[in-house]
């Protein structure tokens, strides 16, 4: 898999760089035609950190935010967005405690937060992040639970997204269809490279990729 991995870096930050590979995979939502490897923006301190400023750059002076709720395993780059929104003077956070909590997905999709973080959720005003975005589908889950705890969703943002607005809110990404103007996104029953019998290569999620 390595050899077909490609760098694509950030127009906003070049050291904010993922990695693509073209084929047919399988998200928990539909099938699409490129691969985004997310593992140096994720895991690496450096690399998170240049991201979550990129990111952090639409609210730092305008949107006052309590919590970030962190998906597919981007709580590192929420932590340095904590930093970032809240360590310049001029920022609207400036001096705040921001909360960077994960919510626990059930064997059913069901998003929840335990007893002891449902305070970091109630009343609070929360920015939903998470690696990619492609049909929306998980951030509408995430706004649901969000609500169902008494939370409000103030910003959603990701490293890539296929689409510019969910639930009636901008998606603030580094990456976007443009970045990748070949990238496409089909429903199961839709999926042009299953007609054509391209076979599915792996299921990929906020974890990576599984070969099949």
């Amino acid at each position: 898999m390595d050899e077909r991995l490609v760098d694509l870096r950030s127009s906003q930050n070049r050291e904010a760089r993922i990695k693509i590979m073209h084929g047919h995979f399988a998200t928990q939502n539909s099938h699409i035609n490129t691969y985004i490897d997310m593992s140096t923006v994720k895991c690496r301190h450096h690399n998170a950190m240049v991201t979550a400023k990129a990111l952090s750059e639409a609210y730092k002076l305008s949107m006052p935010i309590d919590t970030i709720v962190c998906l597919d395993e981007t709580s590192l780059i929420g932590a340095f967005m904590a930093e970032e929104l809240t360590k310049d003077n001029r920022a609207v956070n400036y001096g705040t405690n921001i909360s960077v909590i994960t919510p626990e997905v059930d064997s059913l999709g069901q998003m929840m937060f335990r007893d002891n973080k449902q305070r970091m959720v109630k009343g609070m005003r929360a920015l939903l992040l998470t690696d990619s975005i492609t049909s929306g589908k998980t951030i509408l889950q995430a706004i649901d639970s969000v609500l169902y705890y008494g939370g409000t969703v103030c910003a959603i943002s990701a490293v890539f997204s296929a689409v510019n607005k969910c639930a009636g809110l901008d998606v603030n990404s580094i990456f976007t269809a443009r970045d990748i103007p070949s990238y496409a996104a089909y429903k199961r029953e839709n999926c042009v490279m299953c007609a054509q019998g391209q076979r599915l290569e792996a299921l990929v999620n906020g974890f990576g990729y599984s070969k099949l």
